[in-house]
């Protein structure tokens, strides 16, 4: 049983991360129609940034403040260079230049801050004690923060005029546009929301990890995979689908095999979308052809 509970607490910490990045993802798709393939790397440089600082004296704290920040300048930085001059309705061409945008990144990281790998220091050490087993304080703090983000973002969404207007255009930004909505500085505040949450997951995720210029490839796809999950237009759905697939893989791997972790989950969510193609909480669409 303790066991159990340690594995179920890494599953949901696990879990919270994927979350994060899919909504984050989620907020800049609705808004924009841009699959952001550039999250993670952006996200990554952010934490080389988080790591300079530390490395010159700077707080841990302070550190994730600045890679969310120097992640958010780059990704509004990259919208306004090179996805808005593609216009409206260009999915699958922003989806290339966002995986070339990643590329890009990890070559610029790698270029000047080299390829090893780097430790990141955790935001609290130590062990809480619940029952027979020690579990870790950073997995709490990641389930704390996490929720609190997530709540953050409900709390926007649902009770306040940007948020209204957020998903008035997530709607229809044509119609946005008519009643006085600005699209476009929605669209800015819905890619820097979507990576800032990007890179507080990331914060979160590399003192388990590490560092590495390619270090967030591996939660970015399990990211779109609770994506898939729960609903690509439900942001909902998104955090449902990655807390799903957090306790699923550490499940698999505690229980079943470690090297077949990603083949559980993987496998999960096909079965998944087979019975219910828009995910658990996405609304399947119609075209008129």
């Amino acid at each position: 049983m303790d066991q159990f509970l340690l594995v179920l607490v890494s599953g949901i910490a696990s879990g919270a991360i994927y979350g994060l990045m899919g909504l984050g993802l989620v907020i800049v798709y609705r808004a924009t129609d841009v699959v952001n393939f550039a999250l993670a790397s952006l996200a990554t440089l952010g934490l080389y940034a988080a790591i300079t600082f530390h490395d010159n004296g700077a707080a841990v704290l302070v550190g994730v403040l600045g890679a969310v920040l120097v992640t958010v300048v780059a990704g509004l930085l990259v919208r306004e260079v090179v996805i808005r001059p593609l216009g409206q309705g260009r999915l699958f061409a922003a989806l290339v230049v966002t995986m070339g945008v990643a590329l890009i990144a990890e070559s610029v990281i790698g270029s000047i801050w080299g390829t090893q790998p780097k430790s990141f220091p955790s935001i609290v050490d130590g062990t809480v004690r619940a029952g027979g087993v020690a579990i870790p304080a950073q997995s709490l703090l990641t389930i704390a923060v996490a929720g609190v983000a997530m709540g953050l973002v409900a709390f926007l969404f649902g009770r306040t005029t940007t948020g209204s207007a957020m998903r008035a255009v997530a709607e229809s930004a044509d119609t946005a546009q008519v009643v006085g909505i600005s699209a476009q500085r929605i669209a800015r505040l819905a890619w820097a929301l979507g990576l800032g949450l990007g890179a507080l997951a990331a914060c979160l995720y590399a003192p388990k990890v590490g560092l590495a210029p390619a270090v967030l490839s591996a939660p970015l796809f399990r990211a779109f995979a609770g994506i898939f999950l729960g609903g690509l237009n439900s942001m909902y759905g998104a955090v449902v689908g990655g807390l799903a697939v957090g306790v699923l893989e550490n499940l698999g791997a505690s229980y079943v095999s470690a090297s077949f972790r990603d083949t559980f989950v993987f496998t999960f969510t096909v079965l998944v979308l087979l019975i219910r193609p828009q995910g658990l909480f996405g609304t399947r669409t119609f075209q008129r052809v």
